[in-house]
C-alpha cells in the first residue's frame, strides 16, 4: 500500500537538547528520542555519564554536559558548545526541576522561592534565548517546557513550586505567540503523579491511596509515559500545535470525585 499522508513522524538525525537529563523524566526523554534516532545533548547539574553511555552502547549518538540551569553564564556556554558540537539544535526540552515545598511563613521560604523560580522559570527563558539562533536555522524547530499539574491547581505548602510551574505555562503561551511567525512551536507538558526522584520518598501505600482517590487511571505514571508525549509534540508532523499546556496526569485534573 502506498503512503497516504505527507507529514513526517520521524526525529531521526535531529539534535535534541535536554536539561535535567541525568534521571527521572529527563533520562526517559533522552532514551525515547535516542530510540527514534535523534542526536542527544544530555545536560544536568548531576552526572549524565550513565545516560550518555547507555545511549551510545545501544548504538545512538549522545554527548553530555554539566549544566547548572540557575547560572546564566553556564547556560550561554553550554548551549553554544552543544550547537557547535552537533552543528545546530532542532529541539529544546526544558525539563530540569527541583522540589520547593514549605509554608509561606517558614524560615526557608525565601530560599525555596528563589531556587524554584531560578531553576524552573528563569532558566527556561534563558535556555530558549540561548538556543534561538540555532532553532531559527532548524527545519522543524520545537520547544517543550516541562510544567506540572501544580501549574493548573495547587497543593498545600507548594506555593513556590506552583508559582514557578504556573509561570512556565504563561511563558509557553506568550512565546508561542512571539515565535509563531518563525515556525517555532512552543508547548508544555503538565505531568501529574510520576514515579521520579521527587516522589521516591512518598510511601508506596500513600501513593496507592492517593491514586485510587484522585487519579482516573488509579496509578502513578512511569517517566517514559511523559517522555512519549514530549516526543509527540516534537514531531515534524506536529507543526500546527503550539501554546498548548498538555496534562499527562492519568485524568487527575478532570476527576471531580
Amino acid at each position: 500500500m502506498g503512503k497516504l499522508s505527507s507529514l513526517s513522524r520521524s526525529v531521526d538525525g535531529r539534535v535534541v537538547l535536554i536539561t535535567g537529563a541525568a534521571g527521572g523524566m529527563g533520562r526517559a526523554t533522552a532514551f525515547v528520542f535516542a530510540d527514534e534516532g535523534a542526536r542527544i545533548a544530555a545536560t544536568d547539574v548531576n552526572d549524565v555519564g550513565p545516560v550518555v553511555e547507555a545511549i551510545t552502547d545501544a548504538g545512538g549518538d549522545a554527548r553530555g554536559w554539566r549544566l547548572d540551569v540557575s547560572d546564566k553564564d553556564d547556560i550561554a556556554q553550554v548551549v553554544a558548545q552543544v550547537g557547535s558540537h552537533f552543528g545546530g539544535i532542532d529541539v529544546l526540552i526544558n525539563n530540569a526541576g527541583v522540589s520547593a515545598q514549605g509554608p509561606i511563613d517558614g524560615e526557608d521560604y525565601d530560599e525555596a522561592w528563589e531556587r524554584a523560580l531560578a531553576v524552573m522559570l528563569s532558566a527556561h527563558q534563558r535556555m530558549i534565548r540561548a538556543a534561538l539562533p540555532y532553532l531559527r536555522q532548524a527545519a522543524h524547530p520545537r520547544i517543550v517546557n516541562i510544567a506540572s499539574t501544580e501549574g493548573l491547581g495547587a497543593t498545600k505548602h507548594d506555593s513556590a513550586y506552583a508559582a514557578a510551574k504556573t509561570g512556565v505555562i504563561g511563558l509557553t503561551r506568550a512565546l508561542a505567540v512571539d515565535l509563531g511567525t518563525e515556525g517555532i512551536t512552543v508547548n508544555c507538558i503538565c505531568p501529574g503523579p510520576i514515579r521520579t526522584g521527587m516522589t521516591a520518598d512518598i510511601p508506596e501505600d500513600d501513593k496507592q491511596v492517593y491514586a485510587r482517590r484522585r487519579i482516573a487511571l488509579k496509578r502513578y505514571a512511569e517517566p517514559e509515559e511523559v517522555a512519549q508525549m514530549t516526543l509527540s509534540l516534537c514531531l515534524p508532523a506536529a507543526g500546527f500545535t503550539t501554546g498548548v499546556a498538555l496534562p499527562v496526569d492519568g485524568g487527575l485534573t478532570i476527576k471531580n470525585a
